[in-house]
């Protein structure tokens, strides 16, 4: 198999007495996208500045696109692009101006610069405030530009620390999109986000970290099916249960009833379903719906932070 593009292995930080993260462990591999989930003070920001080669680790190690974050910081920084929540524009500069700046500090020379700075501008759909100052940009406007900077270079990992952060739900959904747009089966991404919707909706696995280790990793629907168990099913029904809940099969757990619902959970839906069906139809009622109830990232986050879990996954 071949290497990961980003490899973490018990990675930890200490400021003095405080232990930042604690033991920070995964993989990501080339057309993924990893989000990292956790409560503030979780290690989220300190790990994405630990693979990025900003703040070097106090043990464990880490490769990012084949170098060592810590005998090769340089190469680290060439191969990824990263944006932080407070990214820090020159706000009398123009878009175009700006990238052609940092373009130069990548070492592009000017005329693949302002291809790339145009090819950028119009994919995140920015082309017609290319001549705008920045300082009139809004906030949404500047995390793309920030993102753009962050790709000039073309990098093999993207590190994007809350880069949709105290934004408008409209100017969120543009970055979000762009993001989509990013992934490539050449590029390996990281995401930290304490947006649960934004978290599920981008990413292919989803690390919870909480006292700067990772106590919960793996796909959405994984995850879901680990710390919930199996879905609870909901009928409803066209009329008052009138007592027919008594009449419902054996096997069924976790039954609970309501004024015209039922909800209970089962192992195999394929053969309780219909015996439940049955049992209604028999009692005289109308069923309406018979459904499995969302299970949400929500619901996961909580029970992992809330119960402080032990790890969960893989």
């Amino acid at each position: 198999m071949s290497e990961p593009t980003i490899h973490a292995q018990a990675l930890g930080k200490d400021y003095g007495d405080f232990t930042a993260v604690r033991d920070l462990s995964f993989d990501v591999a080339s057309g993924e996208v990893l989000a990292l989930l956790g409560p503030n003070g979780a290690g989220k920001t300190t790990s994405l500045r630990m693979l990025a080669s900003i703040l070097a680790p106090t043990r464990g190690s880490a490769r990012v696109a084949g170098f060592d974050v810590v005998r090769q910081p340089e190469d680290v920084r060439r191969s990824i692009g990263f944006l932080t929540e407070h990214h820090g524009l020159y706000t009398r500069m123009r878009a175009h101006e700006y990238l052609r700046f940092f373009a130069r500090l990548y070492g592009i020379d000017s005329g693949e610069a302002d291809r790339r700075a145009t090819r950028l501008l119009s994919q995140l759909d920015m082309a017609d405030v290319r001549d705008r100052r920045l300082g009139e940009y809004s906030k949404g406007m500047r995390q793309k530009l920030a993102l753009a900077r962050a790709l000039l270079h073309e990098p093999a990992v993207l590190l994007l620390d809350e880069p949709t952060s105290a934004m408008d739900p409209a100017s969120a959904r543009l970055v979000r999109d762009a993001i989509c747009e990013l992934r490539s089966s050449q590029r390996a991404i990281i995401v930290s986000t304490h947006n649960l919707a934004e978290a599920e909706s981008l990413a292919d696995r989803i690390a919870i970290i909480q006292a700067g280790r990772v106590v919960a990793l793996g796909a959405s629907a994984d995850l879901k099916r680990q710390v919930l168990g199996e879905p609870e099913m909901e009928l409803r029904l066209a009329g008052a249960l009138d007592g027919a809940a008594r009449l419902l099969p054996e096997g069924l757990r976790d039954v609970r009833t309501g004024a015209t619902w039922i909800r209970y959970r089962t192992q195999n839906a394929a053969h309780d379903n219909p015996r439940v069906l049955q049992s209604i139809a028999a009692a005289g009622l109308r069923p309406v719906t018979l459904s499995a109830v969302p299970q949400t990232l929500e619901d996961v986050y909580l029970r992992i932070v809330g119960a402080g879990a032990d790890e969960v996954g893989g």
